[in-house]
């Protein structure tokens, strides 16, 4: 009798590596302060932590459209969470081992960062290449998950430095690290599916001359700028803006922004065989428009609240919709089109907050003027599905009179 796979341990598997990936994203800028009173790091220092961050997590989503197909995703996503592990361990060992700290704190970060870009662009296929119902809206609540983890990360965190005082965080890098590292025994152990027969996925260069993957990539861009500007610059926002104080600006802001956004996901995930992904991204990127613009042009302090938080509300479908999207325009996209997507989304989520923060320097200081600037990344998806919609409805009449 032959055993029936059990794609649920793959699924649960897959949700706890988005949970890692928050916490790889979310605890480290935590401890900023920490760093500079505990080790002497400069602030210049300490900004270069979110870039090397994102550029090394760049460099894998480009490197894995080479390697993650030879190596095998099994493979890549064991090493993906034990990397994790080993990044947040050393970041409570190395800075004490080496004579400069701040190239301690950069190794692990390096180190973590691999692993999260190898979570980014493996899970999403992993969990397409299983034989669900409504990919749609399992993408969807997939995804949910880095938002539960971001908010998870956050509130445990703030729970835990007050119970136990922010001198005792190496205990708590400890107790994160041991989610990925069970994760890794998950991944050992659950199904895992080729997304496409050998021989079968479109190669690199057949992929990059297909002129509706180019689309997709700009619907990425954007999506990543409109949900990373609003969560790196919502806590900052809110303590400028209303006036509360750093403690209760980064809970407030982020942590509604994230729950937004996971109920969104959820939302779509659970309703998604009802609704057309096009028409509910375009939705989400109107929505997402207009919150950008309150958050920017109000007067009231408590209505440009609103618009961040809200804000999560409308970019939440937009990834994981992206991804579906793409999945389903370009079936033979293989492992190099997700590396691509990834690519592009982390793209997106390091170039605009850059700009948002260069733009508000320039404006003296005001954020609002940033994020004002910002709001052309949902306005572009929203163009580009437009035009996405447009050329599908051809080649259907296409089709149509050729059947004729």
């Amino acid at each position: 009798m032959i055993k029936q796979k059990n794609y649920k341990k793959t699924l649960a598997a897959c949700y706890l590596g988005f949970v890692t990936q928050a916490i790889t994203a979310n605890f480290t800028p935590l401890l900023f302060l920490t760093f500079v009173n505990t080790y002497g790091v400069t602030f210049e220092k300490i900004a270069m932590i979110p870039l090397v961050f994102y550029l090394t997590q760049l460099l894998i989503d480009f490197a894995a459209t080479k390697f993650a197909d030879k190596i095998g995703y099994r493979t890549c996503v064991v090493a993906s969470q034990v990397l994790s592990a080993i990044g947040l361990l050393l970041m409570a060992l190395l800075p004490e081992l080496l004579s400069a700290p701040f190239i301690g704190i950069l190794i692990s970060v390096v180190l973590y960062a691999i692993g999260s870009g190898l979570i980014e662009v493996l899970v999403s296929p992993i969990v397409e290449a299983c034989p669900f119902e409504n990919k749609d809206g399992v993408m969807s609540l997939l995804h949910s998950f880095y938002c539960w983890g971001a908010m998870g990360v956050v509130l445990g965190s703030t729970l835990f430095f007050a119970l136990f005082g922010i001198e005792k965080w190496k205990v708590l890098v400890f107790i994160w690290a041991l989610v990925p590292l069970y994760n890794a025994f998950n991944f050992m152990n659950c199904p895992i599916e080729r997304l496409v027969e050998d021989g079968k996925s479109m190669g690199i260069r057949e992929l990059l001359k297909t002129p509706i993957f180019w689309l997709m990539i700009l619907l990425m861009v954007c999506s990543g700028a409109s949900e990373a500007t609003m969560a790196q610059w919502a806590s900052a926002f809110t303590e400028s803006a209303i006036g509360v104080s750093k403690t209760v600006g980064d809970l407030a802001a982020p942590c509604l922004f994230a729950m937004f956004m996971g109920v969104s996901r959820v939302l779509y995930g659970k309703f998604s065989q009802k609704l057309d992904l096009t028409k509910v991204m375009l939705a989400c990127g109107t929505m997402c428009v207009g919150c950008y613009l309150l958050a920017s042009l109000s007067t009231l302090p408590i209505l440009g609240l609103v618009g961040c938080a809200l804000c999560g509300l409308g970019v939440g479908v937009m990834w994981p919709g992206s991804i579906s999207i793409s999945s389903q325009r370009c079936p033979r996209g293989g492992t190099a089109m997700f590396a691509f997507l990834a690519l592009a989304g982390d793209l997106g989520a390091m170039v605009s907050p850059t700009m948002v923060g260069g733009l508000s320097e320039m404006a003296g200081g005001n954020l609002k003027t940033g994020l004002f600037v910002a709001t052309m990344f949902p306005l572009i998806l929203v163009v580009g599905l437009l035009i996405l919609r447009k050329l599908v409805r051809n080649a259907w009449n296409r089709e149509l009179i050729i059947d004729k």
